[in-house]
């Protein structure tokens, strides 16, 4: 299990430095148009990429 956790924890680093490496003006306007969120519209966002991925991965499996 530990083995999996870690390639899933690579593989995410790699997933978000593509945008960085690629589009680094763009990158930062986003992350600066993040930081302006509130904290319950943050939350919603985080909340849906969970579901998001939890649906993917159980899809994928």
């Amino acid at each position: 299990m530990w083995q999996e956790f870690g390639k899933a924890f690579c593989l995410m680093l790699v997933l978000e430095g593509i945008l960085p490496f690629l589009w680094p003006r763009g990158w930062r306007d986003a992350v600066s148009g993040i930081s302006r969120l509130g904290d319950r519209h943050l939350r919603l966002v985080g909340l849906g990429s969970m579901l998001l991925g939890t649906v993917l991965l159980y899809w994928i499996h």
